[in-house]
């Protein structure tokens, strides 16, 4: 079951901190992915504003994210960031458990690597590179495994 949720309570005014975000470098196409987020938590009402800040000075403003329910425990259907909301999504069976997508007002489609919050860091770095990298044909799910970080199907037994 996938729980979902609206934004209502006020949050803390403290800032979060940047985005920990690598992209394939501007100018270059990339492989199968757009490369790799490496959020703080399973919060995205949390970790959603600071990776749409980060991308708007390249990407535009970030109207839309899609995940897949098996990372997030909670799902808010629209998160408020800064000047506007982004609207959330999920795909269950045709997104890769692994992976964001991030739509922009460009409009622009990123596809990211999600990398588990409990990672340890070399492991994270490795795959922020690997995801980047044009040449990759991996697909989220394969890049952590071939990291021998945890998967989703890991995580669940399944």
């Amino acid at each position: 079951m996938t729980a979902t949720s609206e934004p209502g309570g006020a949050r803390a005014s403290h800032p979060e901190p940047p985005a920990r975000l690598s992209l394939v470098p501007e100018g270059v196409a990339p492989g199968r992915l757009g490369g790799a987020w490496w959020p703080r938590s399973r919060d995205l009402l949390r970790e959603l504003p600071p990776l749409a800040a980060t991308l708007a000075p390249s990407w535009g403003e970030i109207l839309r994210v899609t995940v897949n329910p098996a990372h997030w425990p909670v799902i808010p259907r629209r998160v408020p960031v800064t000047g506007h909301v982004i609207h959330v999504g999920w795909f269950e069976q045709e997104q890769d458990a692994e992976e964001v997508v991030v739509c922009s007002f460009v409009p622009r489609r990123l596809d990211l690597l999600v990398i588990p919050p409990e990672t340890e860091a070399p492991t994270a770095e490795w795959l922020m590179t690997a995801a980047c990298e044009p040449a990759n044909t991996r697909t989220a799910t394969e890049l952590l495994a071939a990291a021998g970080a945890p998967t989703e199907g890991a995580r669940t037994g399944g």
